[in-house]
């Protein structure tokens, strides 16, 4: 079944259609001299706007707030009462559209938890005697043997009893390389099984694991959060009560009610409800020519009020994936003839580290041999053939097992650095080292959002300290909190929402570890390249393009939609103040002050339209530049 939040848009658009087709029946019926048929068909079109417009004014009463709409369902009403059906119709039209348009900019909602739930593990592979049972993953028990199969989802929290695992906690903790664990080591659930099967003894439930939590924190950050008030309805108490004010006093003076329902209809607030959503709509088109897709105007408005940027390091800031850093060679080979025996041979291994010493063995090299004899120990290392030589790649405990000791390598010890030491033909020949790669134009994202006037950038990261550090000295950052689970990132960015003085906070990340942040934060930003998608539907804007910097473009974006929307509204206001004057006095009915008000909103629609344009941030591409990561 479809969700009601789904349907809502394609109402208001059904509704608008039908407005508009009564609208112009009746003024075909008009001219064919049907007068009393083109009436009736007027009226029809301002009942079946004020019977939602009245349950819509009444439910946002009990809740204790007082809108525009309030304006209008005068309008209509006394049009109806007073026999102005054209004009009551025309009223109708605008506001059905304005509505109509005001749910599309609005955008996607309620659909944080869907990717959280399809990613959540549903089976689990369970140990019972000599079989292996496949069962349900919320049927597992604590104390039950899991055999986690290579490219599994751990299911369940537990430690490792039998085998060794490599596991990929990138989405969870931030760090970026697969961890290996060994015996009676604690794997958490939602890693992925990155090396051979392993047995985990389980030590809760599912619904008590890692992953579960997580869940629970989204749920609970997307309830928590405030709805978005409607900009309009900022300014709607002021502008309501001037508006009764003069009509009644118009009704007073001249006895004529017709002469109230005149300032009613100048003053129905159709600038207001269909400004802000098209400046908005033309934010999120700014955004998306940028590679910043935006879910709606709320998230636009939002952004134009930010202050507070809190950022993940890894798969945000750096790339998350491993690049080659630097090559150090003993003896007669060379770096580059290192590097190409290397890469040839991790062609044939699917670990992260392997993958980027083949690319960057394809990149200098071209084709590369494909090895023959080929052993790999997962997580540990990789020996073949290639070219006639006996290759080994690995950590230096991996060659230490061969018996072939690693020397004391010329590179830079930097804590956390990723090494693959490398054999020929039995002898130590060097080492490469790996790292974690920023991205091209973050050397510049502290600038950038300088420009956009964000005012505290803190950088959170589940990696450790050291590698944290790294990168924010390199990228001008200087508030770093290191080693952040999930629920730390949570609890940082309400410490920061509390001291946040009317502004709002903006969380930029890609991991599920970020999901429960972005889901609560003002504005949520996921990095989507890399396929995030969990980060990418707790969050109200996905980065689709591979640079950083349009986080700025998107913020600098937002401020420019909403001053265009507010002075879209002001512009509204002023206009519909002079046209009220002029119907108090008596000299503007209730029919030409209807086609005064489309007057208004054509130009406060055309200035609205202004947000489409935009000239972004400059930003010129950096070198990129290695950040050390955690080894193989």
């Amino acid at each position: 079944m479809k969700s009601f939040a789904r349907w809502i848009p394609r109402y208001h658009t059904s509704l608008t259609i039908v407005v508009l087709s009564l609208l112009m029946g009746g003024g075909l019926l008009h001219l064919a001299s049907v007068d009393e048929l083109a009436h009736l068909t007027w009226a029809a079109a301002n009942v079946i706007v004020l019977g939602p417009l009245v349950w819509s004014v009444l439910r946002a009463l009990f809740a204790g707030r007082v809108g525009v709409d309030v304006i209008a369902l005068l309008a209509i009403a006394g049009a109806l009462a007073t026999g102005e059906y054209l004009a009551g119709a025309v009223i109708a039209l605008m506001l059905a559209g304005g509505n109509a348009l005001e749910e599309y900019a609005q955008g996607r909602a309620g659909r944080e938890l869907r990717a959280l739930v399809e990613r959540a593990p549903r089976e689990a592979h369970v140990r019972r005697g000599e079989q292996i049972v496949e069962v349900g993953a919320d049927q597992v028990q604590r104390g039950d043997i899991v055999v986690v199969r290579s490219g599994e989802v751990v299911p369940v929290d537990g430690y490792v009893s039998a085998g060794t695992a490599i596991v990929d906690t990138s989405a969870l903790t931030g760090e970026p390389l697969p961890v290996e664990v060994e015996g009676r080591g604690r794997v958490m659930s939602g890693s992925s099984n990155s090396g051979d099967p392993f047995e985990l003894t389980a030590l809760q439930v599912a619904r008590d694991s890692m992953y579960a939590s997580i869940v629970r924190l989204v749920e609970q950050a997307t309830a928590r959060k405030a709805p978005m008030v409607r900009m309009a309805d900022r300014y709607s108490v002021v502008f309501l009560v001037a508006t009764l004010v003069m009509a009644g006093g118009a009704w007073i003076v001249s006895g004529d009610p017709i002469r109230a329902l005149a300032v009613l209809v100048i003053a129905t607030p159709c600038p207001l409800i269909l400004a802000p959503p098209i400046a908005l709509v033309g934010g999120t088109s700014a955004a998306a020519r940028q590679g910043v897709i935006v879910k709606g105007g709320a998230a636009i408005e939002a952004l134009g009020r930010a202050g507070i940027l809190l950022i993940d390091k890894t798969g945000t800031l750096t790339l998350g994936a491993p690049a080659v850093a630097e090559i150090s060679s003993e003896g007669a080979v060379t770096p580059a003839e290192l590097l190409r025996l290397a890469g040839s041979l991790e062609q044939m291994s699917v670990h992260s580290l392997a993958e980027a010493i083949a690319h960057a063995a394809r990149s200098e090299h071209g084709e590369l041999p494909i090895p023959t004899m080929v052993d790999e120990s997962p997580g540990r290392g990789i020996a073949g053939m290639v070219d006639g030589r006996r290759i080994q790649v690995g950590s230096a405990g991996y060659l230490g097992m061969l018996g072939i000791s690693s020397p004391e390598t010329t590179m830079a010890t930097v804590s956390g650095a990723a090494y693959a030491h490398v054999a020929i033909d039995g002898k130590y020949a060097g080492a490469i080292r790996l790292a974690d790669t920023v991205r091209e134009d973050a050397h510049q994202l502290a600038g950038m959002l300088h420009s956009a006037r964000i005012s505290r950038v803190v950088m959170a990261t589940g990696d450790h300290a050291a590698a944290a550090h790294h990168v924010a000295e390199q990228l001008g950052i200087e508030e770093v909190h290191a080693d952040c689970s999930a629920e730390d990132k949570l609890a940082l960015l309400q410490q920061l929402r509390s001291r946040a003085d009317g502004m709002s906070v903006v969380m930029v990340g890609d991991g599920i570890n970020d999901a429960p942040a972005l889901a609560a934060a003002d504005v949520g930003i996921a990095m989507g390249s890399a396929g995030a998608t969990v980060a990418s539907e707790a969050a109200e804007a996905v980065v689709i393009s591979n640079r950083i910097g349009v986080v700025a473009d998107a913020i600098a974006i937002g401020r420019r939609s909403t001053r265009i929307a507010r002075q879209s509204i002001i512009a509204g206001i002023a206009l519909s103040s002079v046209g009220m004057m002029v119907a108090a006095a008596g000299y503007l009915p209730p029919i030409y002050g209807a086609l005064a008000q489309e007057v208004i909103d054509l130009a406060v629609i055309v200035n609205a339209m202004r947000a489409l344009a935009y000239t972004p941030l400059t930003a010129i591409p950096q070198v990129r530049e290695p950040v050390d990561v955690g080894g193989r």
